[in-house]
Protein backbone atom coordinates (compact mmCIF):
# COMPACT_ATOMS: atom_id res chain seq x y z
CA UNK A 1 0.00 0.00 0.00
CA UNK A 2 1.08 3.67 -0.80
CA UNK A 3 -0.37 6.49 -0.51
CA UNK A 4 -1.51 6.94 -4.44
CA UNK A 5 -3.24 3.09 -4.21
CA UNK A 6 -5.44 4.27 -1.14
CA UNK A 7 -6.51 7.11 -2.52
CA UNK A 8 -7.45 5.13 -5.26
CA UNK A 9 -9.05 2.60 -3.69
CA UNK A 10 -11.13 5.15 -1.61
CA UNK A 11 -12.09 7.25 -4.73
CA UNK A 12 -13.60 3.90 -5.85
CA UNK A 13 -15.77 2.84 -2.84
CA UNK A 14 -16.94 6.51 -2.96
CA UNK A 15 -17.19 7.99 -6.73
CA UNK A 16 -19.74 9.74 -5.83
CA UNK A 17 -19.38 11.26 -2.77
CA UNK A 18 -18.49 15.19 -2.21
CA UNK A 19 -14.22 14.75 -1.78
CA UNK A 20 -14.28 18.80 -1.61
CA UNK A 21 -15.93 21.81 -1.08
CA UNK A 22 -14.62 24.73 -2.74
CA UNK A 23 -17.03 27.74 -2.29
CA UNK A 24 -20.51 27.31 -4.36
CA UNK A 25 -18.30 24.18 -6.19
CA UNK A 26 -18.11 20.51 -5.25
CA UNK A 27 -15.59 17.89 -6.38
CA UNK A 28 -16.49 14.30 -6.32
CA UNK A 29 -14.53 11.37 -5.56
CA UNK A 30 -14.71 10.38 -9.05
CA UNK A 31 -13.83 14.18 -10.57
CA UNK A 32 -10.35 14.29 -8.29
CA UNK A 33 -9.45 10.75 -9.11
CA UNK A 34 -9.89 11.29 -12.83
CA UNK A 35 -8.02 14.95 -12.49
CA UNK A 36 -5.34 12.61 -10.38
CA UNK A 37 -4.40 10.10 -13.30
CA UNK A 38 -4.23 13.15 -15.87
CA UNK A 39 -2.00 14.69 -14.03
CA UNK A 40 0.29 11.66 -13.16
CA UNK A 41 0.30 10.47 -17.05
CA UNK A 42 0.99 14.16 -18.13
CA UNK A 43 3.87 14.10 -16.13
CA UNK A 44 5.44 10.91 -17.41
CA UNK A 45 4.94 11.42 -20.52
CA UNK A 46 5.22 15.30 -21.11
CA UNK A 47 7.96 15.59 -18.47
CA UNK A 48 10.00 12.69 -17.71
CA UNK A 49 9.17 12.36 -14.17
CA UNK A 50 10.55 8.80 -13.14
CA UNK A 51 10.68 7.25 -9.89
CA UNK A 52 12.30 8.62 -7.45
CA UNK A 53 12.27 12.50 -8.89
CA UNK A 54 11.32 15.44 -6.66
CA UNK A 55 8.08 17.05 -8.05
CA UNK A 56 8.00 20.60 -6.39
CA UNK A 57 4.17 22.03 -5.51
CA UNK A 58 4.17 25.77 -5.02
CA UNK A 59 0.64 26.86 -4.92
CA UNK A 60 -1.84 28.32 -3.21
CA UNK A 61 -5.08 26.58 -1.38
CA UNK A 62 -6.98 25.34 -4.39
CA UNK A 63 -9.06 22.46 -5.28
CA UNK A 64 -6.45 21.62 -7.51
CA UNK A 65 -3.81 20.77 -5.06
CA UNK A 66 -5.26 17.07 -4.38
CA UNK A 67 -4.48 15.92 -7.96
CA UNK A 68 -1.30 17.65 -8.15
CA UNK A 69 -0.18 15.83 -4.98
CA UNK A 70 -1.85 12.56 -5.94
CA UNK A 71 -0.78 12.46 -9.60
CA UNK A 72 2.54 13.25 -8.51
CA UNK A 73 2.75 10.19 -6.38
CA UNK A 74 0.83 8.12 -8.86
CA UNK A 75 3.69 8.83 -11.15
CA UNK A 76 6.13 7.62 -8.43
CA UNK A 77 7.62 11.04 -7.62
CA UNK A 78 8.08 12.52 -4.28
CA UNK A 79 6.01 15.61 -3.23
CA UNK A 80 7.70 18.69 -2.32
CA UNK A 81 5.26 21.03 -1.26
CA UNK A 82 6.34 24.55 -1.03
CA UNK A 83 5.10 27.42 1.12
CA UNK A 84 3.64 30.06 -1.06
CA UNK A 85 4.49 32.65 0.51
CA UNK A 86 7.96 32.57 0.07
CA UNK A 87 10.13 34.78 -2.60
CA UNK A 88 11.61 33.22 -5.69
CA UNK A 89 15.30 33.19 -4.01
CA UNK A 90 13.65 31.22 -1.28
CA UNK A 91 12.18 28.62 -3.61
CA UNK A 92 14.78 28.96 -5.80
CA UNK A 93 17.16 27.45 -2.64
CA UNK A 94 14.75 24.65 -2.02
CA UNK A 95 14.52 23.27 -6.10
CA UNK A 96 18.01 23.57 -6.04
CA UNK A 97 18.31 21.56 -2.63
CA UNK A 98 15.49 18.75 -3.45
CA UNK A 99 16.71 18.31 -7.10
CA UNK A 100 13.35 19.90 -8.19
CA UNK A 101 13.45 19.78 -11.89
CA UNK A 102 9.28 19.67 -12.47
CA UNK A 103 7.07 22.68 -10.45
CA UNK A 104 3.67 22.52 -10.83
CA UNK A 105 2.28 26.41 -9.98
CA UNK A 106 -0.32 28.78 -10.81
CA UNK A 107 -0.24 31.45 -13.27
CA UNK A 108 -0.49 33.93 -10.13
CA UNK A 109 3.24 33.12 -9.39
CA UNK A 110 4.03 33.96 -13.06
CA UNK A 111 6.13 37.03 -11.91
CA UNK A 112 8.94 34.78 -10.10
CA UNK A 113 9.09 32.74 -13.54
CA UNK A 114 11.89 34.40 -14.98
CA UNK A 115 14.14 34.34 -12.02
CA UNK A 116 13.51 30.90 -11.00
CA UNK A 117 14.05 29.84 -14.85
CA UNK A 118 17.39 32.25 -15.14
CA UNK A 119 18.35 29.60 -11.75
CA UNK A 120 17.39 26.52 -13.23
CA UNK A 121 17.03 26.41 -16.85
CA UNK A 122 15.95 22.94 -17.06
CA UNK A 123 13.19 23.67 -14.72
CA UNK A 124 9.53 22.36 -16.53
CA UNK A 125 6.90 23.82 -15.51
CA UNK A 126 3.32 22.48 -15.01
CA UNK A 127 0.39 25.07 -14.17
CA UNK A 128 -2.49 23.97 -12.62
CA UNK A 129 -4.74 25.76 -15.35
CA UNK A 130 -4.09 23.08 -17.93
CA UNK A 131 -5.38 20.40 -15.80
CA UNK A 132 -8.79 21.52 -17.20
CA UNK A 133 -7.38 20.90 -20.92
CA UNK A 134 -5.71 17.34 -20.28
CA UNK A 135 -6.49 14.45 -21.75
CA UNK A 136 -8.75 12.16 -19.86
CA UNK A 137 -7.48 8.99 -20.78
CA UNK A 138 -6.91 6.25 -18.30
CA UNK A 139 -4.36 3.59 -17.93
CA UNK A 140 -5.32 1.47 -20.47
CA UNK A 141 -4.56 4.25 -23.03
CA UNK A 142 -0.88 2.93 -22.86
CA UNK A 143 0.46 5.47 -20.66
CA UNK A 144 1.99 3.91 -17.81
CA UNK A 145 2.27 5.43 -14.16
CA UNK A 146 4.22 3.96 -11.22
CA UNK A 147 0.99 3.95 -8.62
CA UNK A 148 1.39 0.52 -7.53
CA UNK A 149 4.83 0.35 -7.47
CA UNK A 150 6.06 2.37 -4.77
CA UNK A 151 6.71 0.93 -1.09
CA UNK A 152 5.93 1.68 2.48
CA UNK A 153 9.69 2.90 2.93
CA UNK A 154 9.65 4.33 -0.54
CA UNK A 155 10.22 8.41 -0.34
CA UNK A 156 6.80 10.09 -0.74
CA UNK A 157 7.23 13.80 1.09
CA UNK A 158 9.86 15.79 1.65
CA UNK A 159 8.74 18.69 4.01
CA UNK A 160 10.93 21.61 4.30
CA UNK A 161 11.24 22.92 8.04
CA UNK A 162 11.27 26.75 8.60
CA UNK A 163 14.55 26.28 11.23
CA UNK A 164 16.11 28.91 13.33
CA UNK A 165 19.10 29.81 11.96
CA UNK A 166 20.05 29.14 8.44
CA UNK A 167 18.67 27.24 5.51
CA UNK A 168 15.78 24.97 6.02
CA UNK A 169 16.17 21.25 6.24
CA UNK A 170 14.08 18.58 4.02
CA UNK A 171 12.47 16.12 6.03
CA UNK A 172 11.72 12.96 4.34
CA UNK A 173 8.55 11.19 4.40
CA UNK A 174 8.06 7.94 2.88
CA UNK A 175 4.36 6.73 2.15
CA UNK A 176 4.74 4.65 5.23
CA UNK A 177 5.14 7.22 7.75
CA UNK A 178 2.20 9.18 5.95
CA UNK A 179 -0.11 6.76 6.57
CA UNK A 180 1.04 5.32 9.73
CA UNK A 181 0.15 9.12 10.79
CA UNK A 182 -3.31 8.86 9.39
CA UNK A 183 -3.84 6.07 10.92
CA UNK A 184 -2.98 7.25 14.42
CA UNK A 185 -4.70 10.93 13.66
CA UNK A 186 -8.10 8.44 12.12
CA UNK A 187 -8.08 6.48 15.65
CA UNK A 188 -7.82 9.93 17.91
CA UNK A 189 -10.29 11.65 16.18
CA UNK A 190 -12.80 8.75 15.73
CA UNK A 191 -13.12 10.05 12.03
CA UNK A 192 -15.61 8.53 9.79
CA UNK A 193 -16.43 9.23 6.71
CA UNK A 194 -19.41 11.64 7.40
CA UNK A 195 -16.74 13.90 9.08
CA UNK A 196 -15.97 17.35 6.79
CA UNK A 197 -12.31 18.76 7.68
CA UNK A 198 -12.07 22.31 7.50
CA UNK A 199 -9.26 23.80 5.80
CA UNK A 200 -8.19 27.29 7.07
CA UNK A 201 -4.70 27.02 6.86
CA UNK A 202 -1.93 26.91 3.99
CA UNK A 203 -2.23 23.10 2.35
CA UNK A 204 1.49 22.99 2.28
CA UNK A 205 1.70 22.87 5.89
CA UNK A 206 2.26 19.41 7.41
CA UNK A 207 -0.03 19.81 9.96
CA UNK A 208 -2.69 20.43 7.28
CA UNK A 209 -1.57 17.94 4.93
CA UNK A 210 -2.06 15.04 7.05
CA UNK A 211 -4.59 16.47 9.09
CA UNK A 212 -6.95 18.38 6.51
CA UNK A 213 -5.47 16.67 3.35
CA UNK A 214 -4.73 12.87 3.43
CA UNK A 215 -6.96 12.10 6.42
CA UNK A 216 -10.23 13.10 4.89
CA UNK A 217 -9.17 11.79 1.35
CA UNK A 218 -7.98 8.41 2.65
CA UNK A 219 -11.27 7.61 5.41
CA UNK A 220 -13.84 8.95 2.30
CA UNK A 221 -14.57 12.66 4.14
CA UNK A 222 -14.54 15.59 2.90
CA UNK A 223 -12.77 18.72 2.62
CA UNK A 224 -14.74 22.02 3.35
CA UNK A 225 -11.66 24.40 1.88
CA UNK A 226 -12.19 27.88 2.75
CA UNK A 227 -11.51 30.42 0.34
CA UNK A 228 -10.75 33.44 2.71
CA UNK A 229 -10.20 33.62 6.70
CA UNK A 230 -11.78 37.63 6.49
CA UNK A 231 -14.09 38.31 7.87
CA UNK A 232 -14.45 35.69 10.19
CA UNK A 233 -17.83 35.49 10.46
CA UNK A 234 -18.01 34.86 6.48
CA UNK A 235 -16.06 31.32 7.70
CA UNK A 236 -18.12 30.75 10.40
CA UNK A 237 -20.94 31.21 7.84
CA UNK A 238 -19.36 28.64 5.41
CA UNK A 239 -18.50 25.93 8.21
CA UNK A 240 -22.16 26.13 9.47
CA UNK A 241 -23.16 25.71 5.46
CA UNK A 242 -21.43 23.05 4.51
CA UNK A 243 -21.64 21.26 7.74
CA UNK A 244 -18.04 21.42 8.93
CA UNK A 245 -17.21 18.90 12.08
CA UNK A 246 -13.91 19.01 12.36
CA UNK A 247 -11.49 22.21 12.20
CA UNK A 248 -7.61 22.21 13.15
CA UNK A 249 -5.66 25.50 12.94
CA UNK A 250 -3.85 27.54 15.04
CA UNK A 251 -4.19 29.86 18.42
CA UNK A 252 -4.41 32.87 16.64
CA UNK A 253 -7.24 31.74 14.31
CA UNK A 254 -9.20 30.10 17.38
CA UNK A 255 -8.61 33.73 19.13
CA UNK A 256 -10.54 35.34 16.43
CA UNK A 257 -12.93 31.99 16.07
CA UNK A 258 -14.04 32.41 20.25
CA UNK A 259 -14.42 36.39 20.12
CA UNK A 260 -17.64 35.85 16.95
CA UNK A 261 -20.62 34.50 17.96
CA UNK A 262 -21.57 31.17 16.31
CA UNK A 263 -25.40 30.25 14.92
CA UNK A 264 -27.54 27.59 16.44
CA UNK A 265 -26.64 24.23 15.94
CA UNK A 266 -23.31 24.92 14.63
CA UNK A 267 -21.89 21.47 13.67
CA UNK A 268 -18.31 21.24 14.53
CA UNK A 269 -18.01 18.48 16.83
CA UNK A 270 -14.14 19.51 17.49
CA UNK A 271 -11.07 22.03 16.88
CA UNK A 272 -7.67 20.47 17.15
CA UNK A 273 -5.03 23.34 18.07
CA UNK A 274 -1.53 22.71 16.66
CA UNK A 275 1.58 24.53 14.85
CA UNK A 276 2.22 26.89 17.97
CA UNK A 277 1.38 26.36 21.42
CA UNK A 278 -2.38 27.19 22.85
CA UNK A 279 -1.98 29.85 25.62
CA UNK A 280 -4.13 28.61 28.46
CA UNK A 281 -5.86 31.59 29.02
CA UNK A 282 -6.49 31.57 25.24
CA UNK A 283 -8.03 28.09 25.73
CA UNK A 284 -9.88 29.07 29.27
CA UNK A 285 -11.76 32.08 26.50
CA UNK A 286 -12.55 29.85 24.04
CA UNK A 287 -14.02 27.03 26.74
CA UNK A 288 -16.30 29.75 28.24
CA UNK A 289 -17.69 31.03 24.79
CA UNK A 290 -17.80 28.33 22.51
CA UNK A 291 -19.86 24.86 22.68
CA UNK A 292 -17.60 22.70 21.43
CA UNK A 293 -14.08 21.58 22.81
CA UNK A 294 -10.99 23.21 21.66
CA UNK A 295 -7.94 19.66 21.92
CA UNK A 296 -4.22 21.16 22.30
CA UNK A 297 -2.46 18.76 20.38
CA UNK A 298 1.40 18.40 19.21
CA UNK A 299 3.61 17.76 16.03
CA UNK A 300 6.73 18.38 14.07
CA UNK A 301 6.94 17.70 10.24
CA UNK A 302 9.66 15.34 10.87
CA UNK A 303 7.31 13.11 12.51
CA UNK A 304 4.35 13.55 10.05
CA UNK A 305 3.48 15.51 12.14
CA UNK A 306 1.52 14.34 14.48
CA UNK A 307 2.92 13.02 17.91
CA UNK A 308 0.27 13.47 20.80
CA UNK A 309 -3.21 14.64 21.70
CA UNK A 310 -5.88 15.58 24.38
CA UNK A 311 -7.86 12.13 24.22
CA UNK A 312 -11.28 13.21 22.96
CA UNK A 313 -13.30 11.84 25.60
CA UNK A 314 -11.40 13.50 28.20
CA UNK A 315 -9.64 14.24 30.52
CA UNK A 316 -8.45 17.60 28.65
CA UNK A 317 -5.71 19.18 30.89
CA UNK A 318 -4.92 22.71 30.33
CA UNK A 319 -1.42 23.51 29.44
CA UNK A 320 -0.48 19.85 28.06
CA UNK A 321 -0.15 18.42 24.46
CA UNK A 322 -2.17 15.41 26.09
CA UNK A 323 -1.56 11.51 25.45
CA UNK A 324 0.75 9.60 22.21
CA UNK A 325 -1.31 9.60 19.50
CA UNK A 326 -2.02 5.63 18.63
CA UNK A 327 1.14 3.61 18.06
CA UNK A 328 3.48 6.03 18.73
CA UNK A 329 5.80 6.37 21.85
CA UNK A 330 7.16 9.27 23.68
CA UNK A 331 9.46 9.92 26.47
CA UNK A 332 11.94 12.75 28.13
CA UNK A 333 15.37 12.44 28.10
CA UNK A 334 18.55 13.98 28.94
CA UNK A 335 21.22 14.99 27.04
CA UNK A 336 22.98 11.71 27.47
CA UNK A 337 19.75 9.31 26.32
CA UNK A 338 19.17 8.91 29.59
CA UNK A 339 15.43 8.33 30.56
CA UNK A 340 13.90 11.21 32.36
CA UNK A 341 10.82 10.00 35.62
CA UNK A 342 7.39 12.23 35.61
CA UNK A 343 7.60 15.93 36.44
CA UNK A 344 11.38 15.67 35.45
CA UNK A 345 12.17 17.85 32.75
CA UNK A 346 14.50 17.26 29.66
CA UNK A 347 14.13 16.83 25.83
CA UNK A 348 10.66 15.35 24.40
CA UNK A 349 11.62 12.29 22.25
CA UNK A 350 9.45 10.42 19.79
CA UNK A 351 9.18 6.98 18.20
CA UNK A 352 7.35 4.99 15.92
CA UNK A 353 6.56 4.77 12.15
CA UNK A 354 5.69 8.36 11.78
CA UNK A 355 9.35 9.62 12.55
CA UNK A 356 10.85 10.57 9.56
CA UNK A 357 13.67 8.03 7.03
CA UNK A 358 16.22 11.78 8.09
CA UNK A 359 16.86 14.66 6.51
CA UNK A 360 17.37 15.37 2.58
CA UNK A 361 21.31 15.18 1.85
CA UNK A 362 22.32 15.44 5.61
CA UNK A 363 23.37 12.92 6.86
CA UNK A 364 24.89 14.51 10.09
CA UNK A 365 21.99 16.82 10.98
CA UNK A 366 19.77 13.22 10.41
CA UNK A 367 22.37 11.47 13.08
CA UNK A 368 21.98 14.68 14.95
CA UNK A 369 18.14 14.21 15.13
CA UNK A 370 17.53 10.35 15.24
CA UNK A 371 19.04 8.44 18.16
CA UNK A 372 18.83 5.13 18.85
CA UNK A 373 15.44 5.08 17.17
CA UNK A 374 14.58 8.00 18.78
CA UNK A 375 13.66 11.43 17.29
CA UNK A 376 14.85 14.59 19.46
CA UNK A 377 12.45 17.18 18.90
CA UNK A 378 14.46 19.65 20.19
CA UNK A 379 11.21 20.81 22.58
CA UNK A 380 12.19 21.08 26.20
CA UNK A 381 9.05 19.55 28.47
CA UNK A 382 7.65 16.72 30.78
CA UNK A 383 5.03 14.41 31.58
CA UNK A 384 2.73 13.96 34.64
CA UNK A 385 2.18 10.54 36.25
CA UNK A 386 -1.18 9.85 34.40
CA UNK A 387 1.02 10.39 30.97
CA UNK A 388 0.09 13.49 30.25
CA UNK A 389 2.99 15.18 28.05
CA UNK A 390 3.83 19.44 28.53
CA UNK A 391 6.37 21.48 26.39
CA UNK A 392 7.81 24.21 28.45
CA UNK A 393 10.23 25.47 25.40
CA UNK A 394 12.40 25.23 23.04
CA UNK A 395 15.70 23.53 24.01
CA UNK A 396 17.08 26.08 21.73
CA UNK A 397 15.32 28.73 23.15
CA UNK A 398 16.28 27.78 26.35
CA UNK A 399 18.23 31.08 28.62
CA UNK A 400 20.12 30.48 30.94
CA UNK A 401 20.49 33.57 33.68
CA UNK A 402 23.00 33.39 35.68
CA UNK A 403 23.40 29.79 35.20
CA UNK A 404 19.59 28.98 36.15
CA UNK A 405 17.61 27.66 32.93
CA UNK A 406 14.84 30.19 32.02
CA UNK A 407 12.42 29.41 29.68
CA UNK A 408 10.58 31.67 27.72
CA UNK A 409 7.07 30.04 27.85
CA UNK A 410 6.24 30.51 31.10
CA UNK A 411 6.82 33.97 31.32
CA UNK A 412 4.91 34.17 27.61
CA UNK A 413 1.79 32.27 29.81
CA UNK A 414 2.04 34.86 32.43
CA UNK A 415 1.80 37.94 30.06
CA UNK A 416 -0.96 36.04 28.37
CA UNK A 417 -3.18 36.32 31.50
CA UNK A 418 -3.43 40.16 31.09
CA UNK A 419 -7.13 40.64 29.58
CA UNK A 420 -5.20 43.44 27.12
CA UNK A 421 -2.32 41.82 25.48
CA UNK A 422 -3.72 39.69 22.57
CA UNK A 423 0.02 38.27 21.52
CA UNK A 424 3.37 37.45 23.64
CA UNK A 425 6.46 36.29 22.40
CA UNK A 426 9.80 36.61 24.58
CA UNK A 427 13.14 35.92 23.42
CA UNK A 428 16.83 36.17 25.21
CA UNK A 429 19.58 38.60 24.62
CA UNK A 430 23.17 38.70 25.76
CA UNK A 431 23.92 40.26 29.13
CA UNK A 432 27.47 41.12 30.34
CA UNK A 433 26.65 40.46 34.00
CA UNK A 434 23.60 37.63 33.83
CA UNK A 435 24.82 36.04 30.70
CA UNK A 436 21.39 36.25 28.68
CA UNK A 437 18.36 38.04 29.82
CA UNK A 438 14.85 37.75 28.88
CA UNK A 439 13.30 40.34 26.09
CA UNK A 440 9.32 40.56 25.87
CA UNK A 441 7.26 41.75 22.80
CA UNK A 442 3.71 42.25 23.20
CA UNK A 443 0.87 43.43 20.82
CA UNK A 444 -2.55 44.85 22.36
CA UNK A 445 -5.80 43.77 21.59
CA UNK A 446 -8.48 45.60 19.39
CA UNK A 447 -9.06 49.08 21.33
CA UNK A 448 -6.65 48.34 23.86
CA UNK A 449 -3.49 49.74 25.25
CA UNK A 450 -0.33 47.97 27.19
CA UNK A 451 1.82 49.61 29.66
CA UNK A 452 5.30 48.13 30.10
CA UNK A 453 5.74 48.87 33.76
CA UNK A 454 2.37 46.88 34.27
CA UNK A 455 3.39 43.67 32.39
CA UNK A 456 6.43 44.18 34.16
CA UNK A 457 4.94 44.80 37.90
CA UNK A 458 2.47 41.84 36.64
CA UNK A 459 5.42 39.28 35.74
CA UNK A 460 7.15 39.92 38.90
CA UNK A 461 4.17 39.46 41.22
CA UNK A 462 4.06 35.58 39.32
CA UNK A 463 7.42 34.95 39.20
CA UNK A 464 11.36 34.98 40.17
CA UNK A 465 12.88 37.86 39.95
CA UNK A 466 15.49 36.29 37.50
CA UNK A 467 13.16 35.56 35.21
CA UNK A 468 11.94 39.40 34.77
CA UNK A 469 12.54 40.46 31.71
CA UNK A 470 14.73 42.84 30.80
CA UNK A 471 12.02 45.21 29.04
CA UNK A 472 8.46 45.16 27.10
CA UNK A 473 8.09 46.01 23.57
CA UNK A 474 5.36 47.02 22.68
CA UNK A 475 4.20 46.38 18.98
CA UNK A 476 0.94 46.67 16.95
CA UNK A 477 1.77 43.38 15.86
CA UNK A 478 3.87 40.63 16.08
CA UNK A 479 5.50 39.11 13.08
CA UNK A 480 4.12 35.92 11.56
CA UNK A 481 4.68 33.06 8.89
CA UNK A 482 2.36 31.56 7.35
CA UNK A 483 0.54 29.33 9.36
CA UNK A 484 0.43 31.92 12.24
CA UNK A 485 3.13 31.06 14.36
CA UNK A 486 5.28 34.10 15.78
CA UNK A 487 8.45 34.33 14.00
CA UNK A 488 11.02 35.00 16.79
CA UNK A 489 13.51 34.90 14.24
CA UNK A 490 12.42 38.55 13.08
CA UNK A 491 12.05 39.64 16.64
CA UNK A 492 15.84 38.45 17.33
CA UNK A 493 16.65 40.55 14.64
CA UNK A 494 15.57 43.63 15.62
CA UNK A 495 17.15 43.49 18.92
Amino acid sequence: MNLATAFATTAARHAARTALFWGEEEFTYSRLASQTRRVAQRLVTAHAVRPGDRVGLWLRNCPEFVPALFGALEAGAAVVPINNFLKPDEVNYILADAGIDVLITEDSMNEAFGKLLAARPALRILRIEEFASLPSGSHEDGVSTCAGACQENDLAVIIYTSGTTGHPKGAMLSHGNLLHNVESCRQMLAAVAEDRFVAVLPMFHSFMLTVCVLLPLLVGGSIVLVRSLHPPKNVILEIHQRGGTILPAVPPFFRALANSPVPPGFPLRICISGGAPLPVQLLRDFSARMPMPLIEGYGLSEASPVVSMNPLAGPWKEGSIGVPVPSVEMSVQDDDGKFLSPHQTGEVCVRGGNVMLGYWNQPAETARTLRHGWLLTGDVGHCDADGYYYITDRKKDMLLVNGINVYPREIEEVIYQLSAVKEAAVIGVPDARKGEQPLAFVSPKEGATVDEKAVLDYIREKLADFKLPKRVVVMESLPHNATGKILKTTLRKMV
